[in-house]
């Protein structure tokens, strides 16, 4: 059982933290309350002191004051086609300064109402008094978010592991544009769901997590296909010579990968793509390119100018801010304009390689719309980002500091888990206007068909670990869902793009139904899905939600040839991850499948003696009302290896796996073009392939 945090709190002490959003107690395994020194840790997050009883009565004081004493919320945000009551003062008026230009000026009254057909937006709301007056943003969303024209099926995919003959040891934006154009254009697929590309921290050895990055906001130049920036065309002969040496590197580092057990080594694919992108980057610029990339900075502003100088930074000062000089430690400290200016060379590389991110990829999404998917890229937006990172550097005044966000213990965790990632202070965050928040879904939308959330729930609440504190001992904290919703729904609405949320595990009662209500796809595997209201047993097709991606497996989840081989049970066992006997385990999984093959044998997807097959699970996923169903691209050659294994680190090369046979052989994207194995697929589930009737 988890450690009980002690001593309990005291009752000032759990009013204040339920005034600021911060839960007491958790629906854990044991359904215990949150200890005092959680509390006053969340709370010191918070910027409230409450180490004493008097300490948390009178914060508590302090801040039933503030809410009486002020005239607007720090932000209003409110769907379009709903009116919108605010508790104001009878004798204040109030008016809207429209996004767009011009007023709205809104009748007197002690509850004054919000017009249900405000113009969608980011306005702001003006209030005065005879006394004083006070200004907040309003921000007018959608009801619901863009819907999918249609049901369709399409490829899950880890981006770094779909090596081809061209790449230079790890899969790449080239990889992906040729992935997305094979897969539409010539099997009919919809999609290509892939994992984040978010730029990681920038040290040897890497992180190699893509679910923990440097920054969420911009994407990694490792992503890069050196040969598709334009400048290559122009290098003198010189600078021809040094990249045709970069590429006889990359070539034998692609060999090695590509060997049999090989793995991808992210440091040394960028270590060559760096050098050769520094000969690109002195390649003059033509006119209209120039024209361009002027044009991306003005759009970009101080997002680019921050994050291309912390890399700047931590290329002299190490990727950890913490331990900057002083001066630097803050994007307003009283160093860092100087420090700008020391290493404009190096701060203006940084915004370029930003720049040719951008364009690869729109150049992919572009591929996968030309090749007839209707949705396209599905990008993947983590939870959150590395402590140490630029997002954490340059968003430190609305984020969380010495808080983790986690998970609590559960029925198949009961040690509780701890991400290592700062998160969102819901009431810095809404002082700001959501704005922070509004921006990085902006960037993470603009060149995605749909985008997948890690771990939606966390627009509800999130379990915050404090620092120094075992993963047991955190809290739920609340967020304005309302709000978070909203402001996902109106720049979903403006960039044209789905969401489908990755609900998977412990849900609070009432997040799915939100979640579907506002358009929000959730993300269903076949293995989970059951009627826990009837036994467990299987789900049958027709029990599916119709609001989800469905599919066999995940990156975090066995392959479908491990589970189907009990290849996943033997590796836990290698590793000693299992909590039961070996035998048990087995007898378990054996058990699991032989309801399955009962299961598929009764609807028909198997014909009787018919072993159990991918083929016959695909044909259960198309009986399925679900809007998309999605391939795990390695499922394709049988491979048996999860690219993750939660519970390791050093025991299991996690996120460095190329796409492999079920023998451990690297197959590239051009080898696994060839096989027969993606066509019939492609007949298998062709029937999804159709929008529905106007």
């Amino acid at each position: 059982m988890p450690a009980q945090d002690s001593p309990p709190p005291p009752p000032e002490l759990v009013a204040l933290a339920r005034a600021y959003g911060v839960d007491t107690r958790y629906p854990g395994v044991d359904g215990r309350s949150v200890g005092a020194r959680t509390l006053v840790a969340v709370l010191g997050a918070l910027g409230v002191a409450a180490g004493t009883p008097e300490e948390a009565e009178a914060a508590l004081e302090r801040h039933r004051a503030e809410q009486r004493g002020r005239l607007l919320p720090p932000c209003v945000v409110v769907r379009q086609g709903w009116r919108t009551a605010l508790d104001v003062p009878a004798d204040a008026r109030l008016h809207i300064e429209l996004e767009e230009g011009g007023v709205w000026e809104l009748p007197r009254g002690h509850a004054h109402w919000l017009p249900a057909d405000l113009p969608l937006g980011r306005h702001t709301l003006k209030a005065r008094t005879p006394e004083r007056e006070a200004a907040a943003p309003l921000i007018v969303a959608p009801e619901r978010l863009p819907q999918l024209s249609g049901r369709s099926w399409g490829f899950l995919a880890q981006l770094y592991s779909v090596l081809s003959e061209r790449s230079w040891g790890m899969g790449d934006l080239g990889d992906l544009a040729e992935l997305a154009q094979w897969a539409g254009a010539d099997l009919g697929a919809g999609f290509v769901q892939i994992n984040p590309l978010h730029q990681a921290l920038p040290t040897a050895p890497a992180d190699p997590s893509p679910y923990r990055p440097s920054s969420r906001r911009f994407a990694d130049p490792v992503h890069l296909r050196i040969e598709a920036v334009p400048e290559f065309a122009y290098l003198t002969k010189q600078q021809r010579a040094q990249a045709d040496e970069l590429t006889q590197k990359a070539a034998r580092l692609r060999e090695e990968v590509l060997a049999h057990d090989g793995l991808i080594d992210r440091d040394a694919v960028w270590a060559l793509k760096r050098e050769a992108l520094q000969l690109l980057h002195d390649v003059p610029r033509a006119p209209g390119r120039q024209a361009a990339y002027d044009a991306y900075q003005r759009r970009e502003g101080e997002w680019l100018r921050r994050h291309s100088l912390w890399n700047a930074l931590a290329e002299v000062h190490g990727a950890d801010w913490h331990h900057w000089p002083k001066g630097l430690r803050h994007p307003h400290g009283p160093q860092v304009e100087q420090a700008a200016k020391e290493l404009a060379d190096q701060v203006e590389f940084h915004r370029w390689l930003a720049w040719q991110v951008d364009e690869q990829l729109a150049h992919a999404q572009r591929a996968a719309e030309q090749a007839g998917m209707p949705v396209g890229l599905i990008h993947d937006l983590a939870v959150g980002a590395h402590p140490d990172g630029a997002d954490a550097w340059a968003l430190q005044d609305v984020l969380a500091g010495g808080m983790s966000v986690g998970a609590p213990p559960d029925a198949f965790n009961a040690h509780g888990q701890d991400w290592g990632l700062p998160p969102w202070r819901p009431d810095a965050l809404a002082a700001a206007g959501y704005a922070p928040y509004a921006e990085l879904l902006r960037a993470a939308a603009r060149h995605a068909g749909a985008l997948r959330i890690d771990h939606v729930m966390g627009l509800f609440r999130l379990w915050w670990v404090p620092e120094n504190h075992a993963p047991t001992e955190g809290a739920y904290v609340r967020y304005d869902a309302e709000a978070m919703l909203g402001v996902l729904a109106l720049e979903a609405h403006r960039a044209g793009t789905a969401v489908i949320g990755e609900d998977l595990g412990t849900v609070e009662p009432g997040v799915r139904e939100e979640l579907r209500a506002r358009g929000i796809l959730g993300t269903s595997v076949l293995w989970f899905e059951r009627d826990w209201q009837q036994d467990g047993r299987i789900l049958p097709p027709g029990g599916w939600r119709t609001g989800c991606l469905a599919t066999l497996t995940t990156h975090d989840l066995p392959s479908t040839a491990a589970r189907l081989s009990g290849e996943h049970v033997e590796l836990r066992h290698r590793l000693g991850l299992l909590a039961r006997p070996l035998g048990e385990e087995q007898a378990e999984a054996a058990a699991e499948l032989a309801e399955w093959h009962a299961e598929l044998t009764r609807l028909g997807f198997l014909a009787p003696g018919e072993d159990l097959s991918m083929p016959a699970l695909y044909r259960f996923l198309r009986a399925t009302p679900a809007e998309l169903v999605g391939v795990w691209l390695p499922d394709l050659v049988g491979d048996p290896r999860p690219q993750n294994l939660p519970g390791t680190w050093d025991q299991y090369p996690n996120w460095r796996l190329p796409v492999a046979d079920g023998t451990g052989g690297p197959v590239t994207l051009d080898r696994l073009a060839a096989t027969p194995a993606p066509r019939l697929l492609s007949r298998l589930l062709a029937g999804l392939h159709a929008r529905r009737p106007a």
